[in-house]
């Protein structure tokens, strides 16, 4: 069995790929070829420490990905790989990488379809772990010139704003008002975005929360969206509380029945979750990669040379 580090992750799975993948996990769950198990979560009350783990299966392979949260100390995540045929045990990776960038492609793919090919303004709300390959996402999809970012963390946001070569705003109306591509990546409880700044033709990626009591979206600007897709409608009545604390679902379909949808005066939600099967589908690929390339694992995994 390989064991892979967040070095090998990121190394092996540039976003392009990702993407790719995620584009190909969504064929297989709407062509009932592919599995997801919606979240798990163990929690414990003493210490506020939390077990999470996610399932899935898509081509040659099935897994999960589990991780524990501590609000103190933070998270800490682990993906295992199984031979689909036999059940055998693939690969271990450390997985907080593999999320953060499969997170970002599922949104560069729900981006692809359903925003305006000539999308050159990106506004972000948020600036931590995951709003970097957000951004990368959004450039690797559509000619972006101009990204605004902008989180309560003055520090935060100058630095991403440095990294990613994009403009730190003062405010969250002034990432967003004008923008044709929107991400929000926070994890609020309370909506981060005002119906009132966003213009038609506008994309929106919420993919902050996957918690039931938490939302990034007001009601407001939920229902004035022609179409919000899910990444799955079963885990999304668990843990999507922009959808489950207004009860907003006469508009909202899977991503896996979503074709191209762009239309310059119509509003579009992709409400994020992460699924299993996404993590599945990205470990596959840098496992596969990792078997091309086994000068790369040698030292770690004897049984490579």
């Amino acid at each position: 069995m390989l064991h892979l580090t967040e070095a090998d992750v990121r190394a092996l799975l540039p976003m392009t790929e990702a993407i790719r993948m995620m584009r190909l996990a969504f064929e297989a769950l709407a062509a009932g070829k592919a599995q997801n198990q919606p979240r798990r979560r163990l929690v414990l009350p003493e210490t506020s420490s939390v077990l999470h783990s996610m399932a899935g299966a898509f081509g040659n392979y099935f897994g999960t990905k589990i991780y524990s949260t501590n609000p103190s100390f933070g998270a800490n995540f682990l993906f295992v790989l199984y031979s689909a045929r036999n059940a055998t045990p693939l690969a271990l990776m450390e997985a907080n990488h593999l999320g953060q960038i499969r997170t970002g492609a599922a949104s560069g793919y729900a981006t692809d379809l359903l925003a305006d090919p000539n999308a050159q303004t990106l506004g972000v709300v948020g600036s931590g772990f995951q709003a970097r390959t957000q951004i990368e996402a959004m450039r690797a999809v559509r000619p972006i010139k101009t990204v605004r970012v902008w989180s309560r963390n003055a520090e935060r946001r100058r630095q991403i704003a440095d990294e990613c070569s994009a403009i730190a705003v003062d405010t969250a109306e002034q990432a967003v008002r004008g923008a044709e591509i929107v991400v929000t990546a926070t994890n609020s409880q309370v909506p981060v975005i005002e119906d009132a700044w966003i213009g038609p033709g506008t994309h929106i990626n919420a993919m902050g929360s996957n918690v039931a009591t938490r939302r990034e979206l007001t009601a407001e600007l939920l229902k004035r969206a022609s179409l919000v897709a899910v990444d799955s409608l079963e885990q999304a009545k668990i843990e999507a509380g922009d959808l489950i604390i207004p009860h907003l679902w006469d508009n909202v379909v899977e991503l896996q029945t979503v074709q191209r949808h762009y239309q310059p005066n119509r509003i579009t939600v992709f409400k994020s979750l992460g699924l299993g099967v996404e993590d599945v589908a990205a470990g596959a690929f840098v496992y596969e990669r990792a078997l091309a390339t086994p000068e790369r694992l040698a030292d770690r995994n004897p049984a490579r040379r």
